[in-house]
């Protein structure tokens, strides 16, 4: 859920119950920084739900809302690849970039990774992220740090009043456009 404080700034909060751990989570912050995050320990089913219930109305109370899907950016980080069709080593680069790149996202408050494929020569990995520019900026540290392929990294991005054109944000020297 997120909220814009006066000053501008948007910030987020977000809760779950993990049942396995028994613990209830609950991370907060300002969107594209680190979330600071608290647990609470030994809480069983019924008193996730209630806990749940409560931070919902805690953050309508404070003025959180959900963003809607259709309201946030699309934006994809695309890798060049050197087969078409893609190799077991880029597979094995997409689960590293997937994985380091939702966790990276939902930490900040940025979004939230939703899919990605190989193909025509390219890794694609799709988002979907509430600040554009903040996410961008994210994804290059992200995957600069989490992956040996940067060189080849190419990020566009599609706002939501037009989620099908999307524009070039970040590409190696001399790339100047981006496709699906």
């Amino acid at each position: 859920m997120y909220r814009r404080r006066e000053d501008g700034a948007l910030e987020f909060r977000e809760a779950w119950h993990d049942e396995d751990a028994s613990q209830f989570v609950v991370n907060h912050g300002t969107v594209g920084h680190l979330a600071a995050s608290n647990a609470t320990d030994d809480v069983d089913a019924a008193a996730g739900e209630e806990l749940i219930a409560a931070f919902e109305a805690q953050c309508e109370a404070d003025g959180f809302a959900e963003i809607p899907e259709d309201a946030q950016h699309r934006v994809i980080a695309q890798f060049a690849l050197k087969s078409q069709a893609g190799t077991d080593r880029d597979r094995f680069l997409e689960r590293q970039a997937v994985r380091a790149l939702t966790a990276h996202l939902a930490w900040r408050g940025l979004g939230t990774v939703e899919g990605s494929q190989i193909g025509e020569g390219k890794l694609s990995i799709f988002t979907r992220c509430v600040d554009v520019n903040k996410a961008v900026t994210a994804i290059k540290s992200c995957l600069r740090e989490a992956t040996s392929d940067f060189t080849k990294l190419s990020i566009a991005a599609a706002a939501p009043d037009a989620p099908d054109t999307f524009k070039l944000k970040h590409a190696p020297a001399g790339v100047r456009t981006f496709s699906l």
